[in-house]
């Protein structure tokens, strides 16, 4: 057996090692994301409780709140899409609470070409829904459209700024002042991402592939040494 032959052996086994890891940690990732789901799914469907004085994200990140006040006006639109009704935007109001503590609430979804049509209408009412500090923010995303109120991602920091609220969101599941376009997305974990196990198949196959034409080449240098 020549050098070359050698070279191409090594080059062909650390290539299948490499991408055999890389399947192997994203089976390892398919199996933290399939409990870190069932975590959430098991959580965001307890009893709703009062909303915690200084919710911490680590702590209290989807947990089923319940909240009495009223709403303010105070909102921005976030932009969003639905599959079924196509654009439209994401509602994000100011809840002030029997305290008066100020509270954003995501009240859900209307369709774009009916958002002028939706009054928001300052009364009484009780919200249940989870705490999130939704992470929808990268380099691509636009500034918001200050003039408009329109925003490009459900970003609670600085949303809380500007409307002088707590920086976190309540998704609603249910507001009892909710009105026909509105529609209140309750949270699911339909949003998060589990693809691993297509990533893992692919570096798997990738590993199939190098392996075989690594055989072959060397196959090919043996016979044309002979």
């Amino acid at each position: 057996m020549n050098t070359r032959m050698i070279g191409a052996g090594i080059f062909g086994i650390v290539g299948v090692a490499i991408l055999l890891s890389l399947g192997t940690w994203q089976i390892k990732r398919l199996a933290w994301k399939e409990s870190l789901i069932a975590q959430i799914e098991a959580r965001i469907h307890n009893e709703p409780v009062a909303v915690p004085e200084t919710p911490v994200e680590s702590r209290d990140r989807y947990t089923p709140v319940l909240a009495h006040g009223r709403f303010t006006g105070e909102s921005v639109d976030v932009l969003s899409s639905q599959r079924e009704a196509g654009p439209g935007m994401q509602v994000i109001e100011v809840l002030e609470t029997d305290t008066g503590r100020r509270l954003l609430v995501d009240r859900g979804y209307v369709p774009e070409a009916q958002r002028d049509g939706l009054v928001l209408v300052s009364q009484d009412v009780t919200v249940t829904g989870n705490l999130d500090w939704p992470d929808e923010t990268d380099s691509f995303t636009p500034a918001p459209d200050m003039g408009r109120g329109l925003w490009f991602a459900r970003d609670p920091a600085p949303i809380a700024a500007v409307l002088n609220a707590e920086p976190f969101l309540i998704i609603a599941s249910s507001d009892s002042a909710a009105v026909s376009p509105l529609m209140t997305m309750p949270m699911n974990t339909v949003s998060i991402k589990n693809d691993h196990l297509e990533y893992a198949m692919t570096w798997f196959m990738l590993a199939a592939v190098w392996a075989v034409m690594t055989f072959a080449l060397v196959w090919r240098m043996r016979r044309s040494t002979v």
